[in-house]
């Protein structure tokens, strides 16, 4: 195993790409390395681990340089902090060296930097480390033409350095999208480690003997899962998104696979978990509603001015959610669905329509009396209620069918 682990190491880094390049390619990459160590995967658990030689408890790191992107102090504490990530559910302990050499040795670099393996400009590959072995093993590089920062405005260095340090200590790519070790760049808020992180990370080094309080964050949920059921679906410009909790899918015409990605990874100011949402192609907006905001999208930007209390809509004060909404482009009337009722907004007057909340049992026979989300399609309303989804004609008055939640993924 020590030589497995040392050819590795001097011959492949594993890196973070930025959200500018396919996932195929990480897809293809992954299979590739489950061939290599003759894996069989389930579940979620598609971690990859290289073989780690005599593994010790203690580790030293140094860095070489600092990047001008952040104050000295804040490189610090961010790959500090990445490391705290690995230290609060692992036996390891970490100590910084001024000078010598170290375990993990630490540089931001352009291009050609000196390990044969360059970096490729802005965007693409933002950095990558080498697994644990002698020499180059366990150092992690960072692309210097990358822009680096402390917040979301652009490439999160606390973030990017908790993947490349996890990768320096044996980790390998996972392909659940709400892991930190999943390969594409993804800004996120809270405690950065899935339960498929930990689990990872625990197979190689056992647990912490003196366990932290964490929360980790959710497994992405999975798509042919039977009894999934959705939070909110909205057309954005021909693609489909599809909301489950702290995640969406992306549906696009040409795209034969769904995408997942984590919410806050695209838009950062939006609540991790959506209500409902529908699209408005006369204005391009989507709105988006979470408990009493709703929030507007023009394409994938967030427009000024927002978020906003659904009360503006008309609402009375005692509705504090809405369940669902839908955009009926041949009237230009959104139907909004609270609990066993709906209302309609004309888009065009800017008001509520008189006469309502009505029934959804009433006006929509053989649905269920509560919605998830909706959408509209070619005359036909889609209603989603649980892990069922209802093809209803909005001409005339039926289900056509009923089928499951999640054959609009392809399942």
């Amino acid at each position: 195993s020590t030589g497995l682990a040392t050819g590795l190491a001097t011959g492949l880094a594993t890196g973070l790409r930025s959200r500018h390049t396919s996932s195929n390619d990480f897809k293809t990459k992954i299979k590739e390395m489950q061939r290599f160590f003759k894996l069989k995967v389930k579940g979620h658990r598609k971690q990859l681990f290289y073989l780690h030689p005599n593994a010790l408890c203690h580790q030293c790191f140094r860095i070489l340089n600092y990047t001008p992107d952040l104050v000295k102090s804040d490189v610090d504490r961010a790959i500090r902090r990445a490391l705290n990530v690995w230290s609060d559910v692992t036996p390891l302990t970490f100590h910084k060296l001024h000078e010598g050499n170290a375990d993990i040795m630490i540089s931001f670099g352009t291009k050609e930097h000196g390990d044969y393996n360059p970096f490729d400009g802005p965007n693409g590959l933002l950095a990558h480390a080498y697994p644990p072995g002698p020499g180059i093993g366990g150092d992690t590089h960072f692309d210097e033409e990358e822009h680096w920062t402390k917040d979301s405005s652009m490439y999160n260095l606390f973030i990017v350095a908790a993947h490349e340090l996890g990768h320096a200590l044996g980790m390998s790519h996972s392909s659940d999208p709400g892991a930190l070790m999943y390969p594409i760049y993804s800004y996120t808020t809270g405690y950065p480690l899935s339960e498929d992180d930990i689990e990872g990370i625990q197979d190689l080094y056992g647990p912490n003997p003196n366990p932290k309080k964490i929360k980790p964050k959710p497994d992405a949920p999975t798509k042919c899962d039977p009894m999934l059921s959705f939070d909110a679906v909205t057309e954005l410009r021909g693609e489909t998104i599809i909301f489950k909790d702290s995640f969406y899918w992306r549906l696009h015409p040409q795209m034969v696979e769904p995408e997942q990605t984590l919410i806050k990874s695209t838009w950062p100011s939006i609540p991790n978990k959506v209500d409902a949402a529908y699209e408005n192609p006369e204005k391009d907006l989507v709105i988006i509603f979470s408990g009493i905001r709703m929030w507007a999208l023009n394409g994938y930007n967030l427009v000024e001015g927002y978020p906003k209390y659904i009360h503006k809509l008309g609402l009375p004060k005692s509705i504090r959610k809405i369940d669902a909404a839908v955009h009926i482009r041949d009237t230009g009337k959104t139907l909004l669905f609270t609990e066993e009722d709906y209302w309609s907004f004309d888009e065009a007057a800017g008001k509520l329509d008189t006469g309502y909340p009505r029934s959804i049992e009433t006006d929509f026979p053989g649905m269920d009396d509560e919605v998830d989300a909706a959408v509209y399609h070619y005359g036909f309303l889609y209603f989603f209620h649980e892990h069922l989804q209802y093809e209803y004609s909005y001409t005339s008055k039926k289900v056509i069918r009923i089928l499951r939640a999640n054959s609009i993924l392809n399942c």
